[in-house]
């Protein structure tokens, strides 16, 4: 196509977008006049696919239907359309392989905070069962001993050993912060929230007789005490 055909497309296309000039189309899409005088001349094949976006955006237009109107063949218009779409499937590329690589960190970031959750678990583990045992220490070195003692001799006053079994459970449940409710053989006015009658029924402040002990740990109650009306 003749390059004066060309101009006379480009101007009316102008026109249509309140365009006066060939300067203002450069200020417009931001490219220079060269490449829209390379427009003028249909070389398409020369002309950066990033300029022919700028400026059929300008010009209202569809890349495709820049390139049909200033493409002096049909081949200018196939190439143009391979230059998009290498183009477009180089980003697509890229961005899978940046998915890829993201969901790798991700997963690998995973691995490392469950390998680290387990090995904290399995330390506080060891912790708790050292610690247990440190507390229980006089109880699993002597209480096998009393009990064989106790189990040779059965005139054995069995309250002389208590001591071995009270102390390190004291101990033990001082050490976890439970605190006992009331103690056996204790009355205490009733309370439905810390105390579970065995029969009956009784009303709150009513004196009852602690048969069996309860436990809390701060507010929280683990066990009620059970409790008969006397």
């Amino acid at each position: 196509m003749p390059d004066d055909d060309l101009t006379q497309k480009l101007q009316n296309l102008m026109q249509c977008v309140g365009i006066s000039s060939f300067k203002s189309l450069s200020a417009a899409a931001g490219v220079s006049e060269r490449q829209i005088l390379q427009l003028r001349r249909g070389k398409l094949k020369q002309m950066r696919v990033e300029v022919l976006l700028k400026l059929a955006k300008v010009l209202q237009l569809s890349l495709s239907e820049l390139a049909a109107n200033f493409s002096d063949a049909s081949s200018d218009y196939q190439v143009l359309n391979l230059t998009v779409d290498t183009r477009n499937l180089t980003q697509s590329i890229n961005t899978g392989i940046d998915l890829v690589q993201e969901n790798t960190n991700l997963k690998g970031e995973y691995e490392r905070i469950v390998l680290m959750l387990q090995q904290q678990q399995e330390l506080l583990q060891q912790e708790f069962q050292e610690s247990g045992l440190e507390i229980l220490e006089s109880l699993l070195l002597f209480w096998p001993t009393a009990a064989q003692k106790a189990r040779e001799n059965p005139q054995l006053e069995a309250v002389k050993i208590l001591p071995l079994v009270e102390k390190p459970l004291d101990q033990l449940l001082q050490a976890w912060g439970v605190e006992a409710i009331a103690s056996v053989g204790s009355e205490i006015p009733y309370n439905p929230q810390l105390h579970e009658l065995l029969a009956g029924v009784a009303q709150p402040g009513e004196i009852v007789k602690v048969c069996y002990i309860g436990y809390r740990k701060g507010e929280k109650l683990l066990h009620r005490a059970k409790v008969n009306r006397l």
